[in-house]
């Protein structure tokens, strides 16, 4: 059983529209930090402040690739949120209109 402290800052961190908008974004692949900054149109800075505040609460994990960081879900061992998950808009069309190849960041 979850804990209720635990549940309440992952609610939290689901309240706020920008990271629900990252984590609905890496439902569909793994993206790296400049591919969310520019299908989000926001600044670098911005997220990677969410970013960091979504990996220290469990949500994301990141995984290196050379010198560039990529992240990706990390609710396999959070079943509670599967269903939620199932529920959020799909963000295929805008994961798929871009990529590192095309913003020339990570390749």
């Amino acid at each position: 059983m979850i804990e209720l402290e635990k549940l309440s800052d992952i609610c939290k961190l689901l309240g706020d529209k920008v990271r629900l908008t990252i984590l609905s974004l890496l439902k569909e692949r793994d993206l790296c930090v400049y591919e969310i900054v520019e299908i989000m149109q926001t600044s670098q800075p911005n997220v990677s402040q969410h970013m960091r505040k979504l990996k220290d609460g469990g949500l994301v994990k990141e995984s290196k690739k050379g010198q560039w960081v990529y992240y990706s879900l990390n609710i396999s061992d959070k079943p509670y949120l599967h269903e939620l998950f199932q529920h959020l808009p799909s963000q295929k069309e805008r994961v798929n209109a871009i990529s590192c190849e095309q913003l020339d960041c990570c390749d």
